[in-house]
């Protein structure tokens, strides 16, 4: 395992704030101001967390999950962003998020959206198991008029280790 989590802390939130603002990451996401993250880190529904290569205990990027104080089993990852990109970092992570939900937290569905644009994060995500439930149709009004998002899930019963 090259990449491990561990929780973010205030000392990080300029480097979750820089790779969220960054030109090649900016487009697919909807950047927090840094004073939602910092609440981030101390709600109880939320883990945030930094993304470290195991080797060398460089920051590659944060991620974001939600509902862990809700009842009804079911976890959102509301963010992956990475720094560095092609090398399987964010495969790897995401494979620690799904064990980590289903394994250790007992959750019985992982959910997720993902803008429509991004082909990238929805070929991964598809190819690790998780199916498409839908599309929240022109949802989000940016400068250059509406965009889509992709709602994807596993449920427990349909996680493979690996």
């Amino acid at each position: 395992m090259t990449m491990h989590l561990r929780p973010t802390t205030e000392a990080d939130l300029p480097f979750v704030y820089g790779l969220e603002h960054a030109a090649d990451n900016s487009p697919y996401l909807l950047p927090w101001p840094i004073e939602r993250h910092q609440k981030a880190l101390a709600d109880p529904d939320i883990r945030h967390w930094i993304a470290e290569h195991t080797k060398t205990g460089q920051p590659v990027g944060y991620v974001i999950l939600a509902g862990l104080a809700q009842s009804h089993d079911s976890i959102e990852l509301m963010r992956i962003t990475l720094a560095v990109k092609g090398k399987g970092y964010g495969r790897e992570i995401l494979r620690q998020i799904k064990q980590w939900a289903f394994t250790d937290q007992g959750a019985n569905r992982l959910w997720l959206d993902v803008k429509e644009t991004n082909e990238r994060a929805l070929h991964l995500y598809q190819s690790e198991g998780f199916r498409i439930e839908g599309t929240l149709r022109e949802c989000l009004k940016t400068g250059a008029g509406y965009e889509s998002l992709i709602v994807l899930s596993m449920l427990a019963r349909e996680y493979r280790p690996g």
